[in-house]
């Protein structure tokens, strides 16, 4: 079976989706994406500075645009399940025909507006801690004064903390002191999937409350459940909860593969879920469609 797979913040790289621009109907898209977001975002896509391509309110939108223009050209996508990593959650939604890609992007505008406004109100991170059982990172975030929360069950080995700064510093040297082999605060712009983003779930709830979600052409993994998904209300209530709870992707790939996934196709920019994949499950048949 084949599974199709979206990624997140973080594979964005200078220069994405120029090359796409030399065909028509990515063109429109493009176009009609720079009148959605009120600037030219594909004027900062195709030519900006990696600094330019790390701000909360332009790397989701242009991660999730070469998405979308990828599995709109793809002659070969067809998914029998998708998932998406956090942000990729929408791109997932959109490939699947749940919403549109104009919905799509405006709900990614307002997500990554409000997540850059609360990012602001609070003095956050989020840190990678590498080779820590994650019961442990778990027990240790649980003990700490302060908000500190597993965000990302990126792969084995592999989970990302999220919080205050101080009690994320606090927890890294916990983490150390307990065996990780590393604990590296990253260079985020605030806390993701953290309760620190309480006030961009309710504004994002208000936004999704106002589109009709059209039921998938296949099921959606959803990164709260690790559930495949084809309720539409399902789908909204989980997207919503996404914003304050841990992206469980280990667990998706994992149970994508129980349910007969053999083939991972990545779709969007860079190659980052399939390093995960692999570390996951090696044996499973992993590509991706990268322009």
């Amino acid at each position: 079976m084949k599974a199709f797979i979206f990624p997140g913040q973080g594979s964005q790289f200078p220069g994405m989706g120029s090359e796409l621009n030399k065909i028509n109907k990515a063109k429109e898209m493009f176009n009609k994406s720079n009148e959605i977001l009120g600037f030219n975002i594909s004027e900062i896509m195709f030519k900006g500075t990696m600094e330019e391509l790390k701000q909360t309110n332009v790397t989701q939108p242009a991660i999730f645009i070469h998405s979308i223009i990828l599995s709109e050209i793809i002659k070969e996508f067809n998914p029998d399940m998708v998932a998406g990593h956090s942000l990729g959650e929408i791109s997932a939604l959109a490939a699947a025909k749940v919403i549109s890609f104009e919905e799509g992007l405006d709900l990614v505008k307002t997500r990554s507006e409000e997540m850059q406004i609360a990012c602001e109100n609070t003095n956050s991170t989020m840190a990678a801690v590498l080779q820590l059982d994650g019961d442990k990172i778990e027990e240790i975030c649980s003990e700490i004064d302060g908000i500190v929360v597993p965000a990302n069950y990126n792969c084995p080995g592999q989970i990302v903390i999220s919080g205050e700064l101080k009690a994320i510093q606090i927890a890294c040297d916990k983490m150390i002191e307990n065996g990780a082999r590393r604990a590296i605060i990253l260079p985020v712009g605030g806390a993701f999937h953290s309760p620190i983003m309480e006030s961009a779930k309710e504004k994002l709830a208000n936004k999704i409350d106002q589109i009709t979600f059209k039921k998938p052409i296949c099921p959606i993994y959803q990164n709260v459940s690790a559930q495949p998904v084809v309720n539409t209300d399902i789908l909204k209530r989980n997207l919503i909860e996404q914003l304050i709870s841990p992206v469980k992707w280990s667990q998706t790939i994992e149970n994508m593969i129980k349910n007969g996934a053999s083939n991972f196709t990545e779709i969007g920019p860079g190659k980052v879920l399939q390093g995960l994949i692999k570390k996951i499950n090696p044996n499973v048949t992993i590509s991706s469609f990268l322009l």
